[in-house]
Order: structure tokens, then sequence, then C-alpha cells
């Protein structure tokens, strides 16, 4: 056991109750002092017992510092930078210590998708289990499986599980996933890498039972299940409680990656959940949710947070209250007041160094430091939610041109989904980092995703599609976003449109709950004919595309977004996409892989790639690349227009209807 588990442990039970011989052995080998608990009888007429609930979620690999990386300069009061999981080891320590000295327990949960997001995500397909080990050397007594977790299948994830010591492993930190169902001979069921319950006897008397769910949201963005099924949430929830309360659980806890609103509605359906310990929204909760008295806490994501929350448990009643004082705040900002825990940022280092190893060989050489400078920029690229952006502009425009370098042929349009755009490209704005953008800042961004190559990151895929499916994907384009929100909002290169969102969907279908899209909320749709940048305003560059237009256009988007193309039509027949090849041959869903995009040296060309090499290949300023000042505003690629809604015939038609035979007879009595 190492120095940093000593300092963070707290000594509880995991999974099942253990006897008291090895309950001794345990607490010798851990180094915790034994004291005596309270008697059954003195617990009962107990007022309240306390306890404290530490909880992060979505840390999506963010093991440095961030907002951004190059910024972070250790030992500087100044550093800007947030979170890293070195400064959270030193939060959790000293809390522990300090619940330590008032004889309080401490149990540190985790809400799933601590894997994917930043570039140590790519670890795992080289066989590293990062997040995971580093999370156990700080303690956490559980963790759950969010949807990044199986962003490189649940082959990946079995290695993941493995390399991270499991199934011994679960003694010390569960892995819990109680609403997944593996196939009986997946070795995720056989070798029994994943837990439905964790149980934690308490020093003070307390037992605390701990379940987890993956909510129906973070089900359907999962990347790749394979055959796993995933049970109803609330039936599981409630068979659950059941369980936990039948073996003698004081309180129930909730870990789920499902997101507030679903919390919500856990917390409403099922009865005896005390805490719902929340994930999958990135919301920052500054104070718990209360519902039919359920305590719903959430803590942001990558690492910006650890949240603390205080209870007491009044054994006589079986009721559970927060007592958090103002003193003691729900979330703790891990900023650069916070030191980082030097063992932890030990291990740190060391990943950074076997990722650095990774990006060499996945670069070719190109790159060989996570936080190197690639270019420099005046300005930060935003990324805005449900409209166009820089950022989304730069990494549209990014697989636009470089893909169209290295095929040789003329690509009229890139697209990419603001779903998979992880946040802002961000500058440095320390002295020393002034205006530098690195490497690890620009693919947080973009690195999502995994190859069948074994290799992180979607790879780029090339596909052709006629006008009139291009118009139909604008239209596709604006009746998800309306459907589904900014996730689905989608960014273009190559193009430009205007649309009016009030047409997008012209009813509903009642009890179905199925939405009429009209296929007529784009107003006007143009492809850009001219070379290199997209221009904004000169129109003579621009080539109306027409309804019922055959001729055939290149596309490049990457693997994950083209694989729901197709699914539309299968809905919505009269807006249905066929990926072609150069050919035009219709290339069936099965057979996407294809249309995948080489490197010279036989490689998949990954997302993440084309941005990095984009801004790279930046005019110089002083021999370094400059992201152009084209970049610091939006273009006028995508355009909102205000026109009468088609959704007002369906209402004014009918009125139209009657008012010319009540007109008529209002005449005739004038007469």
């Amino acid at each position: 056991m190492t120095q940093v588990q000593k300092h963070v442990r707290a000594r509880v039970v995991p999974f099942k109750a253990i006897s008291a011989i090895a309950m001794l052995v345990l607490l010798i080998a851990i180094g915790v002092g034994i004291s005596a608990g309270p008697s059954l009888a003195e617990k009962d007429q107990a007022a309240e017992l306390y306890l404290t609930i530490l909880h992060t979620n979505d840390e999506h690999s963010a093991l440095l510092p961030h907002s951004p990386a190059i910024d972070h300069d250790p030992g500087n009061a100044d550093d800007p930078t947030i979170g890293g999981f070195a400064r959270l080891a030193t939060a959790i320590a000293e809390i522990r210590e300090e619940k330590a000295d008032q004889n309080e327990p401490v149990l540190l949960f985790n809400a799933g998708d601590f894997l994917g997001g930043t570039a140590f995500g790519w670890l795992a397909p080289a066989g590293y289990a990062a997040e995971l080990v580093l999370m156990q050397a700080m303690g956490y007594d559980a963790v759950t499986i969010g949807n990044h977790e199986y962003d490189y299948g649940p082959e990946v994830l079995v290695d993941y599980l493995l390399a991270a010591g499991y199934p011994q492993a679960h003694d010390t930190t569960a892995a819990l996933a109680s609403n997944t169902r593996p196939p009986a001979e997946h070795p995720l069921s056989t070798q029994g890498l994943l837990r439905d319950l964790a149980f934690y006897d308490l020093d003070n008397g307390i037992t605390v039972g701990a379940f987890s769910l993956l909510g129906s949201d973070a089900e359907s963005v999962t990347s790749d299940t394979g055959l796993i099924e995933f049970t109803d949430r609330l039936q599981t929830a409630q068979e659950m409680v059941a369980a936990l309360r039948a073996q003698g659980a004081d309180i129930v806890v909730a870990i789920t990656h499902a997101g507030v609103s679903e919390d919500r509605e856990l917390a409403r359906g099922v009865a005896g959940i005390d805490v719902i310990v929340g994930g999958h929204c990135h919301t920052a909760l500054y104070e718990p949710i209360i519902v039919d008295d359920t305590i719903i806490v959430q803590a942001g994501a990558y690492t910006a947070y650890l949240g603390r929350l205080e209870l007491a448990y009044a054994p006589a009643t079986g009721q559970v209250r927060v007592r958090n004082g103002s003193d003691r705040p729900f979330l703790i900002r891990l900023d650069g007041s916070i030191p980082p825990h030097p063992e932890i940022a030990q291990l740190v280092d060391l990943y950074s160094q076997a990722l650095n190893r990774l990006i060499g060989e996945m670069s070719g050489g190109r790159f060989e430091d996570i936080l190197q400078a690639v270019a420099r920029s005046e300005f930060d690229l935003p990324n805005q939610p449900l409209q166009e952006s820089p950022i989304g502009n730069f990494i549209a425009d990014a697989m636009r041109l470089v893909v169209q370098e290295a095929t040789g042929e003329r690509v009229y349009v890139a697209l990419q989904a603001n779903g998979s755009i992880r946040g802002d490209i961000m500058r440095g704005t320390m002295p020393h980092v002034a205006g530098d953008v690195s490497f690890y800042d620009i693919t947080n961004t973009i690195g999502l995703g995994y190859g069948a190559d074994g290799y992180a990151g979607y790879p780029i895929v090339s596909v052709y599609l006629t006008g009139e499916e291009l118009r139909r994907m604008l239209e596709v384009s604006v009746l998800l976003q309306e459907m589904l929100g900014d996730t689905f909002f989608i960014q273009y290169s190559g193009l430009r449109y205007s649309y009016n969102p009030n047409n997008a969907i012209l009813f509903t279908i009642p009890f179905l709950n199925q939405p009429l899209p009209t296929g007529r909320a784009v107003t006007s749709a143009e492809i850009y004919a001219g070379g290199g940048l997209q221009s904004a305003h000169d129109d003579r560059q621009y080539v109306t595309l027409k309804r019922g237009d055959e001729r055939l256009y290149h596309l490049v988007t990457d693997s994950y977004i083209l694989s729901f193309l197709p699914m539309v039509g299968e809905m919505l027949p009269h807006l249905s996409i066929v990926p072609k090849n150069a050919q035009g041959e219709a290339v069936p869903l099965e057979h996407l892989d294809e249309l995948i995009v080489y490197q010279s040296n036989g490689r998949q060309l990954k997302l993440w790639q084309t941005v990095v090499e984009y801004a790279a290949a930046q005019p110089q300023i002083d021999g370094v690349p400059h992201i152009p000042s084209y970049y610091a505003n939006t273009m006028g690629r995508i355009n909102v227009v205000s026109s009468f809604p088609l959704v007002s015939v369906v209402y004014v038609l009918p009125v139209l209807l009657l008012a010319g035979p009540a007109a008529l007879i209002w005449r005739k009595k004038r007469r």
C-alpha cells in the first residue's frame, strides 16, 4: 500500500461485511487506529451519527490542471488553471484528516465518466488504466461506469479494468454497474469485473449501501456497448434498494450517471434512496436538490470541484439530513490555492511521459510533448451552443482542407457536431506562454473516439452525397437540434444556409409522440465554389444548392457522425441520406469502414490529427504558426431567419375555411 493510500483511505468494508478478525487484520495493514464503535444500545439511543460523502463525476481523464493546461505553473500563486488529479488528492486528504480528528467516517464516490475527454484517455487502448489507478490511490470507495467508459468498446473496457487490478480491486474500490447486463459469456460477466452493490460498515456504527445506474440519455450516447444490455432504471433501483435494506443498510446511496432530470425522476419514482450522487450532465450543484426526502448532489466536471456532503443519521427514526455549514461548502473549487499532492503528481508525471511516447508514435514523430505549443493566437476560439461558432468553423475547415490536401480531391463540405466538440480552444495567458496553443489543449476539444486500427480518435470518412441529399442533411440538422438540443447542432465548412427553426416540425403526432417534420425549414442553401478559406461576404463564390440536384458532392466527417446519417432515412424516408463512394455506388451501413481515409503510412487519419495539423499549418509570423483573425468571429455560415411559420397553416387554414361561409352569412344579413 502506498503512502498516498495511507493518507487518504477511510476504514470501510467494501461490498460485504467481513469477520471481526479480518477487520482487525485490515486495520493493521492500512495503519488506521482502532477505536471502539458504539454498541447497538448506544446506537439506538444516540441522537444522530455523522458521515461525510465526498464525490466527483465526469473527470474525463482531466489528470492535469486545465483551462488551459499550458498555463499550469506549479508553485506559482498566480496559476489560473483549474482542477487536476494532484489537487483533487490534496483536497481529499485534508478533509479525511479533518474528519479523522472528529472520529467521523468519510466515503468517496465517483459518478461515472472518469475516462474519455483529454488525451490521457488515449492511454486506455494502449493498455493503461491511468484514471482508475490514480483514483484507487486517492482512496475512492466506489466508481460508476458511465457512457464514456465505453468509448473504446467493451473489450477495451475489460482490458482497462484488468489493468486496474480487478476483480481483486473491488475490495478497495468497487466498480459498480447495477443495471448493466453483459452477455453471460462476456469477460465482464465471467471475470467478475463489475458489481451491483457495495456495503460499508463504518466505525461509528452506520452501514451504508450503494448501487449505481447508467441513465437512459447516457445509454443513448454511448459509443460502443456491443451486446451489453441495460435494464430498466426504476425497476433496478427498486430491487437494489430492497436488497440493501434487507442486508441492514442504514443509508442507501444511488451513484448515477444519468443527469439531474433523470435523478429527479428516480427520487420521485423509487422510495428508500437517501442520497443520489449524480453525473453525466456536468452540473455544478452548489446546493443539493431535495426531492421527496432524497438528497441529490453533483460536482460539475473535469475535476473543477470536489463535492462535500455532510450528513447526520438518526438511528431511532432512520432519517438523514444535510448538515453542511456556511464554512463547509458543498463544492470545493480545485484552483491554484490547493497545492498538488506530491505522490499523485509524481504518478501523473509518469503517465504524461507514457502519453508523450504514444503521441510520438501516433503522429509519426511530428508531436512528442502534450504541452508542446502547436500555434499561437491572439484570441480564444469559443464553442457557442446552438449556433455557428469560431471553434466549429476551425474544426470543420481543418477537416475539409486537410483531407483535400491528403487525398488530392476537392472536398466540398465538412461537418462536425457540437456534441463531439468538448470545449473551447484556449490560448496561454501566463507571461511565459502568452498566446501559445498547446497540443493538449487542442486535442481536449476533439479527442474522442476509437478506430479499428487500435488507436484513439474517430477516423475521418470520405463520402459522396447528391445535392438533394445535402439539402436533406441540412433539414435533418435543423430537426435534430430542435428535438435534441445542442449536442446535435452541426457545424459546417464549405456551405452556408439559412433556416427558420419554427418550420422544423409541423406538429407532433398524438399518442405516438412522433414529430412530423416539414422538410421546409431550410430557406436557402449554397455551396462554396471558391478555394481555401470560405468567404463570408463574396456572394459570387457561392452556388445555389437546388432541390432535386443529382450531382455528387464530396463530403467528409468522422465515422461516429456518419453512422447516424443513414438511420434518419429509416425513421423519415422522405429525408433519407445514402452514403456513396466516388463512383456513386451506395455503401451500406455495415460497410462504412470502406470510406475511412488513410494516411500515406497506412494508418487511419484521425479527426484530432486534422485539427492539430491544420493549426500547425497556419501562416507563420517570426517562424511561429498564427491562427488568423478570420477565426475570431463567425462567418455567416449558419443563419436563422424569421418568417411565417408553416405550423400556423394547420391552425389558420380551418379558420379561413370557416371564415368564408361566416362572411357570406354576415353580408347577407346586412343586406
